[in-house]
This record gives structure tokens, sequence and C-alpha cells, in this order.
């Protein structure tokens, strides 16, 4: 079944909030109203770095969004180049392992080559090992390991 990948539209949000919250659901971190509505407000404002495209798998109703993938556009200073940085991707649970999650991946890939971007990085957990699984296939593991410290 073909899935099409394309920017979320403004109109979207319950959809949107559906599959988002199966993303906090799955990495255990409940996904609160107020913070819903603040990330969506980040995602239609045109002025906010972060963007989300969702996949849709096609239906009567005009379709159903079964994935979706947030990123944002960052400065690389020693490279004198930009990125894109892969914040989310997610799909529904049913529809794993048939290439939404790749569809994804290749709709950010599409982004950034028609802006000129230099690389997309991403993170996962160490023991996302579904996901991982596409990962290596998509694109190759670095030698970077990641700090992070809770203000």
């Amino acid at each position: 079944m073909p899935i099409e990948v394309r920017p979320v539209g403004t109109g979207e949000f319950f959809p949107w909030h559906a599959v988002y919250t199966g993303y906090g659901e799955f990495y255990e971190t409940p996904l609160h109203d107020e913070k819903a509505v603040l990330v969506w407000s980040w995602i239609i404002d045109p002025s906010n770095e972060l963007e989300c495209l969702v996949a849709v798998e096609p239906g009567d109703d005009g379709g159903e969004i079964v994935g979706l993938a947030h990123f944002r556009e960052f400065a690389r200073p020693l490279e004198g180049n930009r990125g894109i940085y892969l914040d989310d991707l997610f799909v529904l649970p049913e529809k794993r392992t048939s290439g939404v999650g790749r569809a994804l991946i290749e709709g950010v890939y599409a982004v950034g080559r028609e802006r000129g971007i230099a690389v997309v990085t991403w993170i996962t957990a160490k023991d996302n090992d579904t996901a991982r699984k596409l990962y290596d296939q998509v694109a190759e593991k670095t030698k970077w390991v990641t700090y992070e410290k809770a203000l």
C-alpha cells in the first residue's frame, strides 16, 4: 500500500496528537495536553524551527496518519554548513516493518537535499532494536557519545 509523506497540515492537530501520544507512551513519557499544545504551536508557527512530516496511509476519508517525523535545521560551525536534526520518529506499532519509517526518513532526506543541507543526524535508545535495524540500513552509526545535563 503506497504511503504518502508530506508536511502535517494546520488542521491535523488531533490525528497528529494521536500518533504523538503513542510516541510518548513508547518512551514512557506521558504527553500531557499542555505539552502537546505547546509542541503543536511550534510546528504550525513558520518562525519556529520545528517541522513535522507525516506518513499518511490512503483511505476513503482522505487517509490516516500512521507515522511522524519532527525535525529542525541546525548550524554546523566547524563544517561551515547546516544540518537537520531528526528529533522524533514514530510509526504506529501495527504499521512497523511496512516501510513507513523508511519513507519518513527518506522524506527528511528529501527536505535536506532540497535545502542544500549537508547531513541529517539523530539519536535513538540503545535498546531500540527494531528501529536500529532500519537505521543501520539508511545511515551510518557515528563514533559520538551523547551527554546531557538537566537544568
